[in-house]
């Protein structure tokens, strides 16, 4: 296992001492739990790829409701009012 040495903010440091605390871990493990999932996040590449299979995948119950979008947004705010 490597070592690297970060300065980190005063308000960044106090955040993973609170979160250490909290989740009864080392600052270093919260530290390494953070950037795995940062670097996760990272290759799962755009919005958009991420939510590339859902979509199609839902039924509205309005047929036309991808041509007509913004008709169906306008009524929507025009009915809470």
């Amino acid at each position: 296992m490597s070592q690297l040495t970060v300065r980190l903010p005063d308000d960044l440091s106090r955040g993973l001492e609170n979160a250490a605390k909290s989740l009864r871990r080392k600052r270093s493990e919260v530290v390494r739990m953070a950037l795995r999932s940062f670097l996760l996040r990272r290759g799962e590449g755009r919005p958009a790829e991420r939510v590339e299979a859902l979509l199609g995948s839902l039924e509205s119950g309005v047929p036309d409701l991808a041509e007509e979008h913004r008709k169906y947004l306008l009524e929507s705010l025009r009915d809470e009012r």
